[in-house]
């Protein structure tokens, strides 16, 4: 309990630092070195790169919309000569941030519904009797339902679907290849709530033809956000007709970095362009496509419809950004962060000092003081030696006594020097400096205690 009861106690000492310089250079070159990297890493990184003075707002709000112009002529062999404009090869029409563009299709037209032979590329489809056809049941990634027979000219069951089925196979070559030719426009309108900041990637301009002329250009007209399609398809290091043919999908990342110190004109989007889906050595995962119909009815009111599996591109828009302005607390904060990493340098050091070196012992020593003022013996002088202070004479009239008393005299026992027990006497605002000298001729360590009187 005795151990218990001195921890209780000593839980209630004061510690107050005790500054000892320590002339060891080693020691003073680290801790120099890693005050410089901590400022460079406050001054460099937080306040020139990552602008840590000022408040963030990254809850971006946003709103894109888009149009795509552009007409082709395909002919084919089953339905002809067919005029292509953006209402038939957009999809939705009414432009969003998700927008697909047809590239190529394959289509199956004059579907009516009745009974056909499966197709033989459909596995469930298959048969070699009637039992391999229960009727009443839909083929498995199929186009209809089984009607229970199974026929020998194709080796498949027969269904109840449109037919005919599909049967057409893609086309190597896109049918619309002159889609490369068509033009994207994608205007996003862009806010920040906490500074209420609003802007648009459009330039701001009352001449009605701007538009209708440009094209967008990195260096030369940022603001115009008409793309062609040939060209956003090539930034993304692929080949727009060789992505035509199988479809693919593209990501179009539009990036808003404000300053908002600096004037709005500084607040500029960037554009970056990737493609979302795999193309590793002709992956059955690659290429993008779906399947959509339109119907009809003929003079007898019986419904037919032509159906296209159409393959093509798929634009994803996505916005991004954050904007920034001075504040006062992020600033304080940024240097405090930097003030206790200069305190966790000067606790290494202060480690490597008391703990990691031949000298470390002699260190200690000089550092840790305990005092007790009640237990202290030169404390009980502590009045006495203060009156005798006050009570001698300045130290120019001290001088001048001793210099004309006789040397006759002086007694034997005021000729001897005293003996100061206590030490050499510091005034308060000397500093000490300890440096620890080895011997050359031992391995001894020789203690060097210098004392100097700063200004």
């Amino acid at each position: 309990m005795a151990g218990w009861g001195a921890f209780f106690v000593s839980l209630l000492n004061y510690k107050t630092e005790k500054y000892v310089i320590a002339e060891n250079r080693k020691i003073g070159i680290l801790f120099r070195l890693y005050q410089l990297a901590v400022l460079g890493y406050i001054i460099g990184w937080v306040f020139v790169m990552r602008k840590g003075y000022q408040e963030r707002d990254e809850a971006i709000q946003s709103s894109v919309i888009t149009k795509l112009k552009g007409v082709t002529l395909t002919n084919s062999s089953e339905t002809g000569a067919q005029l292509w404009n953006a209402e038939d090869y957009v999809i939705p029409p009414n432009g969003e941030q998700v927008i697909f563009i047809v590239t190529n299709y394959i289509e199956t037209p004059n579907q009516r519904l009745g009974f056909c032979a499966e197709s033989y590329k459909v596995p469930d489809g298959r048969c070699q009797s009637d039992e391999d056809c229960p009727e009443g049941e839909s083929v498995i990634a199929g186009h209809g339902i089984k009607t229970g027979v199974c026929l020998n000219s194709t080796g498949t069951c027969e269904i109840h679907a449109w037919c005919p089925v599909e049967y057409g196979s893609r086309p190597r070559e896109p049918l619309l290849s002159a889609a490369e030719n068509f033009t994207i426009y994608i205007k996003n309108f862009i806010r920040f709530p906490k500074f209420e900041f609003s802007k648009s990637n459009v330039l701001e301009t009352c001449n009605d033809s701007y538009l209708k002329r440009c094209s967008y250009d990195r260096e030369h007209d940022p603001y115009c956000p008409i793309f062609r399609l040939g060209e956003l398809v090539g930034w993304t290091g692929n080949d727009f007709q060789d992505m035509a043919a199988k479809g693919g999908s593209v990501g179009v990342l539009i990036q808003w970095d404000c300053d908002l110190d600096k004037d709005s004109s500084h607040c500029n989007p960037e554009y970056s362009f990737t493609r979302l889906d795999m193309n590793l050595n002709n992956s059955v995962t690659s290429g993008y496509n779906f399947r959509y119909a339109r119907y009809y009815k003929d003079q007898s009111g019986e419904s037919y419809r032509d159906l296209y599996k159409v393959y093509g591109i798929r634009f994803d828009i996505m916005i991004n950004g954050k904007a920034g302005r001075f504040n006062i607390i992020p600033t304080f904060i940024a240097i405090g962060s930097g003030v206790a990493l200069l305190g966790i340098g000067a606790f290494v050091c202060d480690m490597i000092l008391l703990y990691m070196m031949n000298t470390s012992s002699f260190y200690r020593e000089r550092k840790f003081e305990i005092i007790n003022s009640k237990y202290d013996p030169l404390t009980k002088e502590g009045k006495t030696g203060h009156r005798e202070r006050r009570s001698r004479k300045p130290a120019a009239e001290k001088d001048l006594e001793n210099s004309v008393k006789n040397p006759e005299d002086i007694s034997p026992a005021e000729n001897q020097q005293p003996v100061d027990t206590r030490g050499p006497t510091i005034p308060r605002n000397t500093g000490q400096r300890y440096s620890a000298m080895l011997s050359p001729q031992g391995t001894e360590p020789r203690h060097h205690i210098t004392f100097s009187s700063e200004a």
